[in-house]
Formats: structure tokens, C-alpha cells, sequence
């Protein structure tokens, strides 16, 4: 297959060229030429935010299914999908698990009773639009360039699912982690192993909240499936590991892979260091299925847990991010409310 993939040079996305060129199908890459592109790809460079000003180079290429890696907004996805009316197959978006109601009450956003999970492709979504306030916003963009002022996966969403002639796919996302990965998401845990340090703090309702959890390359395979795959046609799925393990849980298998005879201490909100705090609603997990796409697509995770933490963790060891990282670490204040425990 001819597949086109939009974004195709950031974290997710060169892993996902790279299963795709595994598989032997001929890719082209739309990225801004901030970055060398993938090996053995075209390379069409110009900006996701004027994706109509590379409209003709992009259907040049005749793609039966664009991807679109970096999607951030209903209008975005009506010129995606204006372009390629009649031009492609289908196109896939990558969403994200921030589309469920649980999500906005987690975040304070919204109002109402915990929702039910795990979270699955039919539970209720968002009722208010926009999730993430503008000083939110520019935090995204630091990380993820791509994020625009209007971002919500939601109105993107409906506007791929719902075109008549153009048939579409989204995949819902976890929190996805990895080697490249540019949040850190273990560096938290592996620095204080690295730094001796005897105990690790994690505030009560933290260590016991739930999130959707997937290695990067058992994403881009998810990914890569659903692609090549006529059965994904007009269908949402989640992606995610399962079972769903807590914060503390996490913490747990990473000192396991990094021999750590250490202590997780946890200690209630009110005690716990102030840096070691998030903002939000920890009694609403986040636990979601990835049950449809298993079911209907045969889907499974190339690489085990195991590994995959295995390879973060080196990754984490020799890739130290920016220096703001270091904000998450207080060890004078950790120590003493440590001590304040046995007081």
C-alpha cells in the first residue's frame, strides 16, 4: 500500500514508519523539515497548520490511507479531510483517551458523578469542549509542537467519523511511553533509584489512581494494523495495555527491572511534599478496554511489559531531559516528610 503519514517524524510516528516499512509498503512522509525524515521514505515538507497549501504534493503521491499523527482540531480535520475527498482510501487519527467524560472530571473540568470503567469506545465523552486552559496549552506545546490553541480531539473526531464518502478510523490513545518519550514519564522513578535514594514518596490518592498505559512500539503496531486493515474502516478503538496498573504499581515493576531494595512510602495528601502533588480528581481513574480492537482486529502487543519497561529504562538512563524536569525533585523536603512519619 501507498500510506501517507502526516507528522511521521516524531516520537509515535517514526516508530510507526518503521513497522510500516517492516510490512513493505511504500511510505511518504508530510513532516516541517525540522528533523531528518525516516530512511527510505518520501519526504514532503510544509506545515500542518496550512495543510491546503501542500494539497496538490500531497495527492501527488496517491495514498490509499493517510495517517495523521498530529491532528489537534475540528477545523483541521475538515481540511484533512476536504483534501483527500476522492484523493485516498481512508484516513486514520490518533486521538487520545482525554475524549472521555473521565477525563474532564479527573481534570476538575467537569461536574457530576465519577464514570464507570474501565472506559470503553461507547462511554460518554466530554460535555465541554476545549479541555485545557491556555497556560495549559503552551506546557503542550513545548513538548508537542503540533498543539494548537483550539485543540480538542472530540470535534476532529466527528469530522472524520461522519464524511459520507470519505470513510475513516481513530485510535484512541494512552499515555504512551518509551524510548524518544518526551514527557519522561519514568524518569521520576529512575532518577531516584539512579540517586540512591532509600525511599520513594507517593501521596495516597496518586499511588492508587489508574491509567491507560502502552509502549511505544506496541502503539505504532496498533497503529500500523489498523491501517492496513479493511476491517478498521468507520471504527474507534482504544489502545491500551492490560490489565491497568495503579501509579504506585508502576513505580513497583520499574524498581523491580532496576533491582531496587528500596521503600515506597505513602503518605496522605496533606503530608506529603508539595512538589510531589497533582492537581485533579485521583478518585476518577482513567482504567480503559482495549477489548474491541483485540476482538475485531486480532491486535496484540509485539513486546512484552517486561521489556518494554527494560528499554525504557535504559533509554531513560542515557537521555536526561531539559533541565525543568528537575522541578519534581526536592530530596531535603522528601526527607523530611519522611521523618515526620515516624514523629
Amino acid at each position: 500500500m501507498r500510506i501517507l503519514l502526516i507528522g511521521g517524524n516524531g516520537f509515535i510516528g517514526r516508530v510507526v514508519a518503521a513497522a510500516l516499512k517492516r510490512q513493505g509498503h511504500v511510505l511518504a512522509v508530510f513532516h516541517r523539515g525540522t528533523t531528518t525524515a525516516p530512511a527510505d521514505v518520501d519526504e514532503i515538507r510544509g506545515d500542518r497548520n496550512q495543510l491546503n497549501a501542500s494539497s496538490d504534493e500531497l495527492k501527488r503521491f496517491a495514498p490509499d490511507v493517510v495517517i495523521d499523527l498530529i491532528i489537534s482540531s475540528g477545523g483541521q480535520a475538515e481540511e484533512l479531510m476536504n483534501i483527500f475527498r476522492g484523493a485516498t482510501r481512508r484516513v486514520l487519527m490518533l486521538s487520545s483517551i482525554d475524549v472521555y467524560r473521565a477525563v474532564g472530571i479527573s481534570h476538575g473540568t467537569e461536574n457530576g458523578p465519577l464514570q464507570e470503567v474501565p472506559l470503553t469506545e461507547e462511554s460518554e465523552l466530554r460535555r465541554g469542549l476545549r479541555p485545557y486552559s491556555p497556560e495549559s496549552l503552551q506546557v503542550m506545546r513545548k513538548i508537542s509542537p503540533w498543539v494548537t490553541d483550539d485543540y480538542d480531539k472530540i470535534p476532529a473526531e466527528r469530522s472524520v467519523m461522519n464524511d459520507c464518502e470519505l470513510p475513516g478510523t481513530v485510535l484512541r490513545l494512552p499515555m504512551v511511553y518509551g524510548p524518544g518519550d518526551p514527557l519522561h514519564r519514568f524518569y521520576p522513578v529512575v532518577k531516584r533509584i539512579a540517586d540512591g535514594r532509600g525511599n520513594i514518596i507517593f501521596p495516597d490518592a496518586l499511588a492508587a489512581w489508574h491509567s491507560p498505559r502502552g509502549y511505544v512500539e506496541n502503539v505504532a503496531a496498533a497503529i500500523a494494523l489498523a491501517a492496513t486493515d479493511d476491517r478498521a474502516v468507520r471504527r474507534i478503538y482504544n489502545v491500551c495495555e492490560e490489565p491497568s496498573f495503579s501509579e504506585l504499581e508502576w513505580a513497583r515493576k520499574i524498581a523491580g527491572q532496576m533491582q531496587w531494595e528500596g521503600k515506597f512510602v505513602v503518605l496522605p495528601v496533606d503530608r506529603t511534599p508539595r512538589h510531589l502533588l497533582k492537581p485533579g480528581n485521583a478518585a476518577q481513574n482513567w482504567t480503559a478496554s482495549s477489548a474491541r480492537i483485540r476482538r475485531e482486529l486480532g491486535y496484540n502487543e509485539p513486546i512484552a511489559m517486561e521489556e518494554a519497561i527494560r528499554r525504557t529504562i535504559r533509554w531513560e538512563q542515557a537521555n536526561l531531559p531539559d533541565p525543568a524536569f528537575l522541578s519534581q525533585f526536592d530530596y531535603p523536603a522528601e526527607d523530611a516528610a519522611i521523618a515526620g512519619q515516624h514523629e
